[in-house]
């Protein structure tokens, strides 16, 4: 599964391009920058035939917009899926939503708010537990706390593991915002993600990748609040 990262935003979020075919791919939390990600998308020669969100904050989302209008003018439309619980956080009310959690964090958390384009458009589909991401080998583990539809995509053959805001390398995701719950994060990390195979390799929402195993042996399990 060749996968290109793109770090975009204010907050560093890591965008992923996943190729599905010659000229497709599956384009997950393109968070900011649309010029940027559309532009390395070209370069790849790869049109996405959806994108995918691990949940709907928006430095995840904000670069949905971008990236559609550009598609659009070349008559490509593009649909949006994220899990169930998170659809709340696109289309008309996503400012509102998400302005409201950043407002929890202070007015250094408002102003990083202000670098997102805040217009995220609606999801087509949605998923939850146990789908397929399209026709890719991509399964959906739901994994909330973080936010009440976060979602990790793995693939068991390709032993990759896309984990958004739930794990990082050395850290998971914060809890202390509305739809946090540090219990459910807890248990979906030992739980569920620590039960796959040591060697799977983890590509999170910010910050650098790692493994399982890595993860399972040093995480403290505590959440250092760094990114929404």
């Amino acid at each position: 599964m060749l996968t290109h990262r793109v770090i975009v935003g204010s907050m560093f979020t890591n965008t992923y391009i996943v190729a599905t075919g010659k000229k497709e791919c599956l384009l997950i939390d393109p968070g900011a920058e649309g010029a940027t990600i559309v532009k390395r998308l070209e370069v790849l020669n790869l049109a996405p035939k959806a994108i995918v969100f691990t949940h709907g904050h928006i430095d995840h989302t904000s670069a949905t917009a971008t990236i559609l209008h550009h598609y659009a003018q070349r008559g490509h439309e593009i649909p949006l899926g994220i899990h169930q619980e998170d659809q709340p956080f696109l289309g008309s009310d996503a400012g509102h939503r998400n302005r409201e959690l950043f407002s929890h964090l202070g007015d250094a958390a408002l102003e990083a708010f202000e670098t997102f384009d805040q217009e995220v458009p609606e999801a087509a589909f949605s998923f939850t537990e146990g789908d397929h991401i399209l026709e890719t080998d991509l399964i959906v583990l739901h994994t909330p706390g973080h936010s009440p539809g976060s979602s990790c995509f793995y693939s068991e053959p390709r032993g990759v593991l896309f984990t958004g805001d739930t794990l990082f390398f050395n850290t998971i995701g914060r809890t202390d915002l509305p739809g946090g719950n540090q219990d459910q994060v807890l248990h979906a990390v030992t739980e569920r993600l620590f039960e796959l195979p040591p060697d799977t390799r983890v590509f999170p929402g910010h910050g650098p990748l790692t493994t399982i195993e890595r993860e399972a042996q040093n995480n403290p399990l505590e959440s250092k609040g760094a990114t929404i």
